[in-house]
């Protein structure tokens, strides 16, 4: 290799990683074959989760391996280090990573780019954190959904009242994307796998969908936003606005509004922020706690460095004053002008501005069930569920991943849904713990 090979240093394998290190292996194809550049990319997972995909995942509609794209699959060219950055010294042109074992090491780079996604944002709630689950990995997907395919055996299974009443109250916290289209999937499936309980029926279910704002859904608009309030309402489904979680210790759920009740199931989906790693580092902030981002997505003020999707404040040039939305449709879009950015940069070009009015949204509310707004366009029902799932494969990253997802759509066309727990896929030793234990 070239000693004087440009390091390119890509923070993330989420959507802006991803697409941007495929955008920059098919541009610089000659220079990464003669070591004139070489690319590195670190994330925690040896994989990329296509996030709008979980909560189809958790109802059994794909298969979770699916919705996940290989990294070193579709990156042949590039380096992929498991683990994580904890801090950047851009000053130094060195980030601390630290792998999935062993110790940390120092990485240095020519150009980095910043694209480590967000966590869940959660609040000092008694007991959010030890009975809670999110709702932002396939692992936290997969878990939910043997959790409440778990709780249904269980409540099926005694004759104690309290026990059924606990195991079959779900709770959701937070009405945006993710907790809508969670909760909608999920119930959608319990309706549909109650039926092989002979002790139990769909009025036995209680979902309960938790809600600080007066608003649900916001991204779809107000007014297939109260279509979605009423169709999830008309569902049986316990909807609470103005209202906040308080407590929720042993499972024991307090709302603001005075209602008290036990539940097995807490969703916390109320809120995302920017991965810490913004934090650990030289890179400047805006007042959101993002990293401060130009129009060229480029970090204000400093060479060689760019950001994008969820960790960027990337102004929206299209309505002044505003910023990027954190979402998938901004984080691809950005993540392909990322990738013209860079080899522009590289090859001393002017950059481009990142330019994309928001093209409105699309959500899932269980089979053959959505809403959407797109272009102005509203929908609600079988056309809007329609057009969610083509919008999605149409993002999905790779052919590959494109066939096996419309694989799994018309399997489920002649098979019913599967409705088994796997639980024990979490702790499997338990068992043979348990069996080493007797002798």
């Amino acid at each position: 290799m070239d000693h004087k090979a440009k390091h390119i240093l890509i923070v993330g394998g989420g959507y802006v990683g991803l697409y941007t290190a495929l955008g920059l292996q098919r541009k610089l194809r000659r220079e990464l074959k003669t070591g004139k550049v070489r690319i590195t990319v670190v994330n925690p997972h040896s994989y990329m989760t296509y996030q709008p995909f979980l909560p189809e995942a958790a109802a059994g509609n794909l298969s979770p391996r699916h919705v996940v794209t290989p990294l070193r699959r579709v990156l042949p060219r590039v380096r992929v280090l498991n683990g994580k950055v904890t801090k950047v010294d851009h000053a130094g042109r060195t980030a601390t990573f630290e792998p999935s074992a062993g110790p940390s090491e120092e990485l240095p780079y020519d150009l980095i780019v910043m694209a480590a996604g967000s966590i869940s944002r959660t609040l000092p709630i008694p007991g959010l954190a030890e009975a809670a689950i999110g709702f932002k990995t396939v692992g936290e997907s997969i878990a939910l959904r043997n959790r409440v395919l778990a709780l249904l055996d269980r409540a099926d299974s005694t004759t104690e009242e309290h026990v059924r009443r606990r195991a079959l109250t779900f709770v959701v916290v937070g009405a945006g994307f993710a907790g809508v289209e969670a909760l909608a999937e999920l119930e959608d499936m319990s309706r549909d796998v109650v039926k092989y309980y002979p002790t139990l029926s769909e009025k036995d279910l209680r979902w309960v969908l938790v809600e600080a704002s007066d608003r649900i859904l916001p991204e779809v608009g107000p007014e297939m936003g109260r279509w979605t309030l009423e169709e999830l309402r008309a569902r049986d489904i316990d909807v609470r606005m103005g209202t906040l979680l308080k407590s929720c210790v042993g499972g024991h759920v307090v709302l603001s509004d005075g209602d008290e009740f036990e539940s097995a199931t807490i969703v916390w989906t109320a809120g995302v922020k920017p991965n810490p790693v913004v934090n650990a580092g030289d890179l400047p902030l805006d007042e959101r706690g993002r990293i401060k981002t130009t129009t060229r997505l480029t970090v204000a003020g400093t060479e060689g460095a760019f950001a994008a999707g969820d960790v960027a404040g990337v102004p929206d040039v299209t309505n002044p004053g505003q910023y990027c939305a954190p979402n998938a449709q901004h984080a691809v879009r950005q993540a392909k002008v990322l990738a013209d950015n860079i080899v522009s940069y590289l090859q001393g070009r002017p950059l481009q501005e990142y330019r994309h009015k928001y093209a409105g949204s699309v959500a899932g509310l269980g089979l053959h069930k959505g809403v959407a707004n797109v272009y102005g366009a509203k929908l609600h029902g079988l056309p809007a569920w329609f057009m969610h799932r083509t919008y999605h494969l149409s993002r999905v990253p790779t052919m590959n991943r494109k066939v096996r997802v419309v694989a799994d759509w018309t399997l489920a066309l002649f098979f019913k849904r599967e409705t088994v727990s796997l639980g024990e896929l979490e702790s499997p030793r338990d068992e043979f713990k348990a069996a080493a234990a007797t002798g």
